[in-house]
């Protein structure tokens, strides 16, 4: 085992680093200011946030697995109705949809993109009239962007509401229209990880419609308008000032790691070009900010191992799909087969990406990799 340090595959500890001193003069003002859940940090990071994005309104709440859930509340997805997904994501995205007690749909995803395969939609639409479909709920995974205009196109034709899962996509954007903004909903995750983290759990619903932001206003905190008064049946989702606080810091700043994210990106990409490895694939037109860079080979296992001999961390996104997992085996749905996703999930492998990688730890990457090719006479 070599003794070098341990290249980490992500990387919150540098980022708060990086941002130390700005991070804690804010934390210092909430507890001076002594509001702690819903002041003024919270209000002016929902305008920051939506502002950064191009949107009209953001809703702080509690996560992003409940960004989704509000998002679906406030569209009126309840029991018997279907929403449709993808199984290749965080299982947040399905859980959100159990909560509001509606049904998961897949369909199968792009092999370029890992994102939800638009020429599979009308399809699975039309295949099951027998359900009541209501939303879809495409994912941007890894930070690359699903298929929006598609998608948009085909929701609109099917009166389906659209909520996008952002939760890996900050910043990203398709003809420079950033993901967030399409549908008529969208989720956002700052979990410490994300390419926009706080220090704990937060999230953010974002939208156009007035009417919508004013649901998921009310809905987030016991339906109130006015205090101890419930004008709707809502739950408790808030976002904390602290966590506000941080985030007001990290958004300055959101642009500028997206862009080394980036870099890192074509480090990779120029250090693997050649090689058997499947490396991401950016559609023209479209902003990858590559909350993961994820290559894929049919001997995942091996350099995964090999990596981790080298000091390397690397980790699978994600490597069961939700459907064969065994909370959800044999009781959700899906039409025509998912064989994209799962011929995926068992090639695909994170290599370390952050902001705060240097060009040796990239290069070292690289290297390791190299090696095992060159080692590993079998075939790919």
């Amino acid at each position: 085992m070599s003794h070098r340090p341990v290249i980490a595959a992500a990387n919150p500890l540098a980022d708060y680093l990086a941002r130390q001193p700005e991070i804690e003069h804010a934390i210092h003002r909430v507890l001076s200011e002594g509001r702690y859940i819903l002041g003024p940090e919270v209000r002016a990071f929902e305008q920051e946030f939506a502002s950064f994005l191009g949107a009209r309104f953001a809703v702080g709440v509690g996560s992003g697995t409940e960004a989704l859930h509000v998002a679906l509340r406030v569209c009126g997805i309840g029991p018997g109705d279907a929403v449709i997904t993808v199984s290749h994501t965080a299982v947040a995205t399905v859980a959100a949809i159990e909560l509001a007690g509606a049904i998961p749909l897949f369909v199968d995803i792009d092999p370029k993109s890992y994102t939800l395969d638009a020429n599979q939609l009308e399809d699975t639409i039309r295949a099951s009239r027998s359900l009541r479909i209501r939303a879809l709920i495409p994912v941007h995974l890894y930070g690359h962007p699903a298929d929006m205009p598609s998608i948009m196109s085909i929701a609109e034709r099917f009166n389906l509401k659209v909520i996008e899962d952002c939760a890996q996509s900050h910043g990203a954007s398709i003809g420079g229209r950033k993901t967030g903004t399409w549908g008529h909903l969208a989720a956002f995750s700052f979990y410490p990880t994300k390419n926009l983290g706080a220090l704990g759990d937060g999230g953010a619903v974002v939208t156009n419609d007035p009417a919508m932001a004013e649901r998921t206003v009310l809905f987030r905190e016991y339906g109130w308008k006015e205090r101890y008064i419930s004008e709707i049946p809502g739950a408790n989702s808030r976002l904390d000032e602290l966590q506000a606080a941080i985030l007001r810091v990290k958004l300055r700043f959101l642009g500028q790691d997206n862009a080394k994210r980036q870099d890192v990106a074509r480090q990779y990409d120029s250090m693997l070009s050649g090689s058997d490895l499947v490396v991401p694939h950016t559609h023209p037109g479209y902003t990858h900010v590559y909350h993961q860079y994820v290559i894929r080979t049919h001997l995942r296992d091996e350099l995964k191992h090999s990596l981790s001999m080298s000091s390397v961390g690397s980790l699978i996104h994600y490597p069961v799909p939700i459907h064969l997992q065994p909370a959800y085996r044999d009781r959700l749905l899906a039409q025509g087969g998912l064989m994209e996703t799962e011929r995926i999930c068992r090639e695909i492998l994170s290599l370390p990406m952050h902001p705060h990688l240097t060009a040796d730890e990239v290069a070292r990457v690289g290297d390791v990799i190299q090696s095992w090719l060159r080692q590993d006479p079998q075939p790919r």
